[in-house]
């Protein structure tokens, strides 16, 4: 029995696309007479996906650059936290045990939404201060819902720019309302993505979330264990949370980390003390 490896185990963007192999064979002389850039099915092979790839990447750097963007606080945290108002509403509404439990959970978790909401605020207000673009920093998310919702949501009303970088998903993520204009970018590709949360990133806010939010604070770590970025500080917001979650301390003990590795780490319990964090790191007035 000869072995059934994978061709390739990625979504490809014709996979995404819905895109047939009689799309892409370029098939008539009308087809193949396209300009290359102006030929969708042909930038959707398999063997252009470098040319994506440098595509993402250039896209939102040179609008960002556009917007005097320099500087960012990336926030991260779960899509499904919501407003205390929403909570709030949820309770009014729930009929069945399970709504019941659903909406008291949704309480108890809305003041990490509300706390990411002031945080975005705080920041904008910090930035209003401040006469040259080089010397703010701007709020920037995975541009859904929940905590990046938030995020966004404090700054953009307080009138500060606010940058989303949203994911296709099988299950679609709309970008939320609070992100500037021009300010909305869409990812195939999650490396590409992260790399756009680094770039300008001077600080990293994490608040408790699920598998993404692990994932891109682990990236983060990873990258400054290895020195391939400055070290900036990471705010964890939710002690009781992340201590919970993750046996910093026992992963010391074991050798797979050092204690060093362990500075950048910064634990608050609210947006004060998280900004109070950044501003002293950079010593901001």
């Amino acid at each position: 029995m000869s072995p059934k490896l994978p061709t390739n185990n990625a979504q490809t963007i014709t996979d995404y696309l819905g895109l047939e192999p009689h799309q892409i064979s370029e098939e008539s002389s009308e087809e193949s007479y396209k300009f290359a850039f102006d030929d969708e099915a042909f930038l959707a092979r398999r063997e252009t996906i470098g040319i994506r790839f440098e595509l993402e990447l250039l896209k939102p750097e040179i609008l960002l650059n556009e917007h005097g963007i320099d500087h960012t606080i990336t926030v991260f945290g779960s899509t499904r936290f919501v407003s205390h108002e929403n909570a709030l509403e949820m309770e009014r509404s729930a009929q069945t045990a399970d709504e019941k439990a659903k909406a008291n959970k949704a309480l108890l978790h809305s003041h990490y939404y509300e706390s990411a909401r002031e945080f975005g605020t705080i920041v904008a207000r910090y930035n209003a201060t401040q006469e040259e673009s080089s010397n703010k920093l701007h709020i920037c998310t995975g541009g859904g819902p929940g905590i990046m919702e938030a995020a966004n949501r404090g700054a953009f009303e307080a009138g500060d720019q606010t940058i989303g970088f949203n994911i296709s998903l099988p299950r679609e993520q709309l970008p939320n309302p609070y992100i500037s204009p021009g300010l909305s970018f869409r990812f195939h590709y999650f490396a590409l993505r992260k790399i756009h949360f680094m770039l300008r990133a001077r600080a990293i806010v994490v608040f408790p979330g699920g598998f993404g939010s692990f994932d891109e604070f682990f990236e983060v770590l990873t990258l400054m264990q290895t020195k391939k970025v400055t070290p900036f500080p990471i705010i964890l917001v939710g002690k009781e949370f992340w201590t919970g979650m993750v046996k910093f301390e026992q992963m010391v003990e074991f050798g797979v980390i050092d204690e060093i590795d362990m500075q950048a780490i910064h634990f608050a319990e609210t947006a004060k003390e998280a900004w109070v964090i950044i501003k002293n790191h950079y010593q901001l007035t």
